[in-house]
């Protein structure tokens, strides 16, 4: 097996939050989401956010991607504000649902940002036929949404985030709702594809196995409002096959990532 990853120490961060809070306001009551969170995510790393549900998890990945804004704190993505990087496509976004277009082929799903930014058709047609070679499913680009599995269709959506070749992948529990045979197997092509691209991935989950099969770092965060409780590297081979799970090594990281849990009252 290869040597894991360099440690995400080693790398400039991609990602810089400084005491970042937000809080919702609806109707005159305030929800405390997020509070005096600083993390650094380095660049070529994979960071498994994991917490109980409401702990401010997706609501930390929308602020990184510019879709909610920050009440109070700093937050630098790609060394500009998160509206900037977003101006600059900075990063790619993977949802909960797939959130394709049932009336466009497999093919043109995934080309439909890069037809948004004008890119001429022949690089529109290499490019989606290279992201779906890479998650397997060059031969169903004709197909449909429709025609296809759940676990197929979060690939053509992966597929899509991957194809204007961002550095950041921003990843919403995208696997939440499959069995777990199917998430078995796209946690295995998740963890190649991130090897073979270098990018950086960062990665919204509640399973503590997916966590600790797929990253690098795992930060572990508190019930609402959220907070990080600890940041736990991952000291497993950099490449994995599913039985890694049965290991010690791997057992182990799974009891650290509870414990900080069961520190944060994740359990209570």
């Amino acid at each position: 097996m290869q040597a894991a990853p360099p440690a995400p120490t080693a790398a400039a961060p991609v990602v810089r939050a400084r005491n970042l809070s937000l809080v919702f306001d609806a109707d005159g009551q305030k929800t405390v989401a997020l509070s005096d969170v600083s993390l650094d995510i380095a660049g070529g790393s994979f960071v498994s956010l994991i917490g109980p549900s409401g702990c401010g998890k997706t609501t930390l990945l929308r602020a990184i991607a510019d879709l909610e804004r920050p009440t109070s704190g700093s937050l630098v993505v790609n060394g500009l504000s998160p509206e900037q990087a977003r101006r600059n496509r900075a990063y790619g976004y993977v949802f909960q649902a797939p959130a394709l277009y049932p009336w466009r082929s497999v093919e043109r799903n995934v080309m439909l940002p890069l037809e948004i930014m004008g890119m001429p058709p022949e690089e529109r047609r290499r490019r989606a036929e290279r992201y779906l070679d890479l998650v397997g499913l060059r031969e169903f680009r004709r197909r449909f949404p429709w025609q296809l599995s759940g676990g197929m269709q979060q690939r053509v959506s992966i597929a899509r985030a991957l194809s204007f070749e961002p550095a950041l992948l921003l990843m919403d529990e995208p696997f939440g709702a499959l069995d777990e045979i199917t998430r078995d197997g796209l946690n295995l092509h998740l963890h190649r594809l991130w090897r073979s691209t270098g990018m950086t991935v960062i990665f919204v989950t509640h399973s503590i196995p997916e966590a600790v099969y797929l990253s690098s770092r795992i930060v572990v965060m508190s019930p609402r409002p959220g907070k990080v409780v600890e940041i736990i590297d991952v000291d497993l081979p950099g490449e994995r096959e599913l039985d890694v799970r049965e290991t010690p090594a791997f057992l182990a990281v799974a009891h650290r990532v509870r414990e900080a849990l069961r520190a944060g009252h994740s359990y209570d």
